[in-house]
């Protein structure tokens, strides 16, 4: 890896670190959570992990992003994520990117778009929108097939246990 790659990963370097989000994310599937994984990645090494555990914790806030970021700052001991990217499966809702904005992350990629609720590109904006003092860049659909396959797989079987 050379200092070019370690600012702004490429498109390879991007697929990889999605493919360990996704493992996380098979993770939270087998044990009956919505799968979303995430990891978060400092100077091409991951500094922090999270996968959806809201049933197993009975809350609200453990989405994959929020338990990540926790990770992330407790590796670091700071708050402040600045030269961080974050590797998420499915577009972040509005907690999830209130979370990202307020721990300044330089770099936000995710897999799914979310029609419904996502708050980086699809249904709102909240990363990088400079009203909010949001310096976050946002890259979607990065192995966009593989982390939507998992999420519709998931609750086809909710929907239709055999």
């Amino acid at each position: 890896m050379n200092q070019v790659e370690d600012v702004f990963p490429s498109r390879k370097n991007h697929s990889a670190w999605m493919n360990e989000a996704l493992r996380l994310a098979g993770k939270a599937y087998r044990e009956g959570e919505i799968p979303v994984g995430a990891v978060i990645v400092q100077k091409n090494k991951i500094i922090g992990r999270g996968y959806n555990q809201r049933e197993r914790l009975k809350d609200p806030t453990a989405h994959a992003e929020i338990l990540a970021i926790t990770a992330a700052a407790g590796t670091l001991e700071d708050w402040r994520l600045t030269d961080c990217t974050l590797y998420v499966t499915k577009e972040p809702c509005p907690m999830c990117a209130g979370a990202i904005i307020n721990s300044r992350m330089r770099l936000l990629v995710f897999g799914a778009y979310d029609e419904e609720k996502g708050c980086c590109g699809s249904l709102y904006q909240l990363c990088g929108d400079r009203r909010l003092d949001s310096k976050t860049a946002v890259k979607g659909g990065v192995v966009e097939e593989k982390c939507t396959a998992i999420l519709q797989d998931f609750f086809q079987t909710k929907r239709n246990p055999k």
